[in-house]
């Protein structure tokens, strides 16, 4: 992996006048020093405002080139229906080393590990008189965990840069998975320790606005990876720490769950204006099809599968507000697409809704699992069942253990669908390679179970001695 000497310094991408002030931190210049990036608050809040940028800007969860559109393509979600042959190559499980789409979460994330690294060197001292230093550091050790769990469920082990020294970094080897998530918990509590349970904006103020992560959001994620980790006591923990504050966060209508400061966001990267996409999340034109138009007329690469669709029970109002139908009478089809995000006005003055990363249904199917697991039946079917009420379902009728794990599964599905989960579900319990291996040749493909992990790019192995390609790829 290459970290350019360019990224010693850092962009300052959030500069427009119409953001929100959790980001708008209007700077004199667009590129300062790193050494001196963080001398005041004003400096350091904007350093972080362009790792939070560089997300968006960079498609990593919204999109055609996230790692939720990837994820939903290589797995069960998604359908391919489009010319590009990339996509039709992650559709059908035969990726390479060499497909940019794959290799692009591991070179977008490795650059903004190298400006993450930068923020934690240049805020630990605590000699410059921060008000908000904590603020500032527990935001980068947060985007460290977060950063580093979705590097290590693509790719395995990983290495682990934890430093802005580029020459050591491009000599480092993979480490082991389990040496990763050490990392990451150790990222994530200490930003738990650091942030305040109250946003702040990019002045440090509190705010209702949920553009940055706080102690909640840190608690959030902490619950997700213990989950992969099944340390159940912990997930069930860290989740009830945000599921107990009902004050701020509550179950939504699932019309309102993806719009701006939604009290069931937790934390999500808020849309920036550029001249691709004015404050909009790219799902929106990555999935929804104009009304008549076939997906290779509208340019929309992808449908949501058949199996998805009919995953959905009657009268499940997900069904209603995150599903798309676009009936073409000319071949009398219908294509199902994705429909959580909608907002698709041009040039709006503000962002209208959020990319979602973190949410409070997950957070109860999160410890539904954990306490099913735990065998607390009726708390793992309590929480089950708060987000099937809110999607206007009965509670559900499973009995027992396994019922009940098989049911939050279920839910997971048509909850979380083009969210970044599915993929990484099946393999955590155990059902990736047996869907994988009936699948991907209905797919046109055919599966070997190296394939749960994605290649890395060719040429950081070629760079990099000590960097060994992903098994299965060499």
């Amino acid at each position: 992996m290459k970290h350019p000497l360019q990224y010693i310094s850092i962009l300052i991408l959030i500069a427009a006048s119409g953001c929100k002030k959790y980001l708008e931190v209007p700077l004199p210049i667009d590129r300062i020093a790193a050494a001196s990036a963080f001398d005041n608050d004003y400096l350091a809040a904007g350093a972080l405002n362009s790792i939070y940028s560089a997300l968006y800007i960079g498609n990593n969860f919204d999109g055609t080139q996230s790692v939720n559109f990837y994820t939903g393509l290589y797995s069960d979600e998604l359908k391919h229906l489009s010319l590009n042959t990339s996509y039709q190559a992650v559709y059908m499980d035969g990726i390479s080393s060499t497909l940019g789409g794959v290799t692009a979460l591991w070179i977008n994330g490795y650059k903004q590990l190298y400006s993450v690294n930068l923020a934690i060197e240049g805020l630990t001292p605590d000699n410059k008189g921060l008000n908000y230093r904590n603020q500032w550091l527990g935001e980068a050790y947060f985007l460290r965990g977060l950063l580093y769990f979705y590097l290590t469920n693509a790719y395995g082990d990983v290495p682990l840069v934890l430093s802005s020294d580029y020459l050591k970094n491009n000599s480092l080897a993979r480490s082991p998975q389990a040496d990763v998530y050490k990392q990451i918990l150790a990222d994530l509590l200490q930003a738990q320790t650091l942030l305040t349970p109250e946003y702040r904006d990019g002045n440090g103020v509190a705010t209702k606005d949920r553009g940055r992560p706080n102690q909640f959001a840190a608690s959030a994620l902490l619950a997700r990876v213990y989950l992969y980790l099944q340390d159940w006591k912990n997930v069930a923990t860290q989740a009830g720490i945000t599921i107990g504050n009902t004050a701020t966060y509550q179950l939504v209508n699932p019309a309102q769950v993806f719009l701006l400061n939604s009290t069931e966001n937790i934390w999500g990267i808020v849309p920036t204006s550029n001249t691709v996409s004015t404050y909009k999340v790219k799902d929106v034109s990555a999935y929804i099809l104009p009304a008549g138009k076939t997906p290779l007329v509208a340019g929309v690469p992808a449908t949501m599968s058949d199996s998805l669709v009919n995953s959905f029970e009657p009268n499940d109002l997900r069904y209603t507000n995150w599903v798309g139908k676009d009936t073409v009478l000319a071949t009398n089809t219908v294509y199902y697409f994705p429909y959580k995000y909608k907002f698709n006005i041009s040039n709006p003055t503000a962002p209208q809704e959020t990319v979602v990363i973190l949410r409070l249904a997950e957070q109860y199917l999160i410890r539904a699992e954990a306490r099913a697991q735990q065998s607390d039946l009726s708390g793992a079917l309590a929480d089950l069942n708060a987000v099937r009420i809110r999607a206007g379902l009965p509670g559900s009728t499973a009995v027992t253990q396994t019922e009940i794990l098989n049911a939050i599964q279920k839910e997971r599905r048509v909850e979380l669908f083009t969210e970044g989960h599915r993929l990484f579900d099946l393999r955590r319990t155990k059902a990736l390679d047996a869907l994988m291996t009936k699948l991907s040749p209905l797919k046109g493909g055919s599966w070997d179970s190296y394939k749960q992990w994605w290649p890395i790019p060719v040429s950081d192995v070629l760079n990099n001695k000590n960097l060994l390609q992903t098994p299965g790829y060499q």
